[in-house]
C-alpha cells in the first residue's frame, strides 16, 4: 500500500499524510493525520473514495489504474496515518 499511495496520492496528501504539499494546500486537501477525520470515515469510505474519486474535491478516481487489492492496500496504508 505504501508504495502505491507515494505513487499515485503523495503529490496532493503528502509522504506522511498531513497534505501540506503545494497541490495539497492549493485544493485543501484533507490531513489524513487528523484524529477526528480518521474517526469519522470507515475503511469503505476511504476505499470507495480512491476508487471513485470525488469530483468536489478534484480526487480522481483510481478504478481504472489500481487494482481492487491495490486499494485495499492503499487504504489499509492510509489507516497507518492514524495517531
Amino acid at each position: 500500500g505504501q508504495k502505491q499511495y507515494e505513487k499515485k496520492c503523495a503529490t496532493c496528501h503528502g509522504k506522511d499524510g498531513k497534505a501540506q504539499t503545494d497541490m495539497g494546500k492549493e485544493l485543501k486537501v484533507a490531513d489524513l493525520t487528523s484524529a477526528e477525520l480518521q474517526a469519522k470515515i470507515t475503511d469503505a469510505d476511504i476505499i470507495k473514495q480512491i476508487t471513485e474519486g470525488n469530483e468536489a474535491k478534484k480526487m480522481p478516481a483510481f478504478n481504472e489504474k489500481l487494482s481492487p487489492d491495490e486499494i485495499k492496500a492503499v487504504a489499509t496504508y492510509v489507516r497507518t496515518f492514524k495517531k
